[in-house]
């Protein structure tokens, strides 16, 4: 059986000049604002056989307003950021520039003592890998960071791809097939 996972980006938190390194934030009023707009148009991911989330406030929240009544998944967790948990890429730019760059270029490097960006694709790649093959459709809403891990691990594309995925609140897609070959599903517009 060919699996569907839909991947849903969690609601605003702050807004993107101010996002900070593993945030554990709550949505703001601007991201419950924007789940009430999209609401209706998501209801149809209700009918997921299996519906996860990120073990984030934001994520378990987006779930909860749309109606999936998601269960928390450690292995959907954000980049495990290390000491620049909680600061944003300028503060760190300004006070580590060397090790941002080497971080930005280099997947395998963890300056920030925690988790390279290669072993934090190969987390979410085996995540996606273990879905149960006997459910067909499954929704995860997760942080944007997760969803733009499993697109690369899913195209098999080279981890640097990572930094050329943009992940919008609230948007959605669809990988199918099966753990190992996964597919990138674009739905057609309903009219």
């Amino acid at each position: 059986m060919t699996l569907r996972v839909t991947l849903v980006a969690a609601a605003r938190s702050s807004s993107q000049l101010s996002e900070r390194f593993d945030d554990d934030r709550p949505l703001d009023r601007a991201g419950w604002y924007e789940v009430g707009l999209v609401a209706h148009t998501l209801i149809p991911l209700g009918a997921a056989e299996l519906r996860y989330c990120s073990p984030t406030p934001r994520s378990r929240a987006t779930g909860d307003a749309l109606g999936l009544a998601p269960m928390a998944q450690p292995a959907l967790r954000d980049c495990d950021m290390g000491h620049w948990r909680g600061l944003t890429l300028g503060e760190v730019t300004a006070r580590e520039p060397d090790a941002v760059n080497a971080w930005l270029a280099d997947p395998r490097s963890a300056p920030h003592g925690g988790e390279s960006l290669f072993g934090f694709i190969g987390r979410v790649g085996g995540w996606l890998n273990t879905r149960p093959a006997d459910e067909g459709l499954i929704v995860a809403v997760a942080e944007p960071a997760v969803i733009r891990a499993a697109l690369v691990y899913a195209l098999n594309a080279p981890p640097t791809a990572y930094w050329n995925v943009d992940v919008r609140p609230l948007s959605t897609v669809t990988l199918a097939g099966l753990p190992g070959r996964w597919s990138l599903r674009l739905e057609a517009a309903v009219p």
